[in-house]
């Protein structure tokens, strides 16, 4: 990852962070490879460094993000210079796509801790 998708990550999406849901990093879709992504909103977050300003770039990423829209992706993309300069509204950008957008809920929190502790405080002791 660069700089930039490392402080997204770190502050912005990681441990469902965002608004309850869970991003994946470096995601496969179709024959793509989305920065971030959460399938069950059907959003992708792209961070664009300066390889992604020259025309051929431009034109590559517009035709992939018509490809996932086909696919009923929406793309969200945001310069490295904006993630690192001014996350917190990249942050609110993301969070009022999803408050406008999103269809269905976060999920649930997983349980990690399935033993129920209260009938026996050392598992293992039987």
């Amino acid at each position: 990852m660069t700089k930039s998708e490392a402080c997204l990550w770190k502050y912005v999406l990681r441990n469902r962070k965002m608004l309850g849901y869970q991003f994946r990093r470096q995601r496969p879709i179709d024959w793509y490879i989305a920065d971030f992504a959460c399938l069950p909103i059907y959003l992708i977050i792209e961070v664009d460094g300066l390889s992604h300003q020259n025309e051929k770039a431009k034109s590559y990423d517009k035709q992939r993000d018509e490809r996932l829209k086909v696919l009923g992706f929406t793309t969200l993309r945001f310069s490295s210079k904006s993630v690192l300069y001014n996350i917190e509204q990249v942050r609110a950008d993301i969070e009022e796509w999803i408050r406008n957008n999103a269809t269905v809920p976060p999920p649930l929190p997983r349980k990690r801790d399935r033993i129920n502790r209260s009938t026996n405080p050392n598992p293992g002791t039987g």
